[in-house]
């Protein structure tokens, strides 16, 4: 069915699987191969499956499978991904690499670096989320803007989004999935059952093929610079606008840092701690409610002030101190 519709273009499936304990089901192994030929026969799409070890890539390339994806469990270890990247020199095969477990840009970074350096070019990332202390509506938080700094840092990598693992309920799958694609992600891994109650590992997260089918038919997929002349023109003179008033946002931050340092040489002539939670606490309240008046985000604000509260400590600690410490004590309290 999914085939037939023209909108699936692999065939994905872990016959491998990492699991959290011992005990719990770990994928079917290398007797998968033969079923994945099998599919391929019958659908006509390449397969694709999790290697973590040496030897899954050697069976799985002996096996025909035509695109080896690396799970966020081995992304987090270099070592795991060293090795299975010495195993992949020499061989012409994508590569797909999901993000880590925890939201670590760098080792994401650091894990597509080190496949590309075993000779692999047809490279991609996945975004399946992160774990989180904080228990929310996902599985694993989305955290966009991790995925955004991998954009920006490597503009031509293809990104595909997960929306199963970081839904892990059918339910909100839509939602993420249309959202990736407004991101301008290349693609998305859904996972689909033919009777997702039966299904021995993440039931919740997966959809019948026919379910797939109806939101894969409602998702819009917009392009990115798209549009007529008229609505570029538009686009232009709204991000005129934007470009104002970011220089002016940076312009009163810079003179509320001047003030702050007034602050810190006030504070340190009179003998009066840095830190003040009275005043902290009457920030974060005050300024909040009036971000909420305003339509911001809670989550915005008090992200933002703390940014900034951050800065302020920075500078009046480098002021307290500026007299009594080394040069290369300054300096790392600088850049700290």
């Amino acid at each position: 069915l999914l085939a037939k519709t023209g909108r699936v273009s692999v065939l994905r499936a872990g016959i491998w699987k990492p699991r959290t304990r011992p005990g719990e089901f770990e994928g079917i192994g290398s007797i998968g191969l033969e079923w994945l030929k099998r599919a391929k026969a019958e659908t006509g799409l390449p397969t694709a499956v999790e290697v973590a070890t040496a030897k899954h890539v050697e069976e799985a390339l002996k096996g025909g499978v035509d695109v080896l994806w690396i799970g966020a469990r081995s992304t987090a270890n270099p070592f795991t991904v060293q090795e299975i990247a010495d195993a992949l020199r020499g061989v012409d095969v994508p590569v797909i690499v999901k993000n880590p477990v925890n939201p670590d840009l760098s080792l994401w970074i650091g894990a597509l670096e080190r496949v590309n350096n075993a000779g692999i070019t047809k490279l991609a990332a996945i975004h399946r989320g992160f774990s989180s202390h904080e228990k929310t509506a996902f599985r694993n938080e989305p955290m966009w803007d991790l995925a955004i700094s991998l954009k920006t840092h490597a503009p031509d990598l293809p990104i595909i989004c997960d929306p199963s693992h970081i839904c892990g309920n059918r339910e909100l799958i839509p939602y993420i999935a249309q959202k990736a694609l407004d991101l301008d992600m290349q693609g998305l891994i859904i996972e689909s059952h033919i009777d997702p109650s039966v299904a021995w590992t993440d039931a919740k997260q997966q959809l019948t093929p026919s379910a797939l089918d109806e939101i894969m038919s409602r998702l819009e997929i917009r392009k990115p610079g798209a549009g007529t002349a008229e609505v570029k023109d538009k686009l232009a003179i709204l991000r005129n606008d934007i470009d104002k008033i970011d220089d002016l946002v940076i312009q009163k931050i810079a003179e509320r840092m001047q003030i702050v340092e007034k602050i810190g040489n006030y504070k340190k002539d009179n003998g009066i701690t840095i830190l003040q939670v009275n005043r902290w606490d009457e920030i974060l309240q005050k300024r909040t409610a009036y971000g909420a008046a305003l339509k911001l985000s809670k989550e915005f604000t008090e992200k933002l002030l703390e940014l900034l509260h951050s800065e302020s400590i920075r500078k009046q600690t480098e002021i307290m101190n500026k007299d009594g410490i080394s040069g290369s004590e300054q300096e790392h309290l600088t850049h700290a």
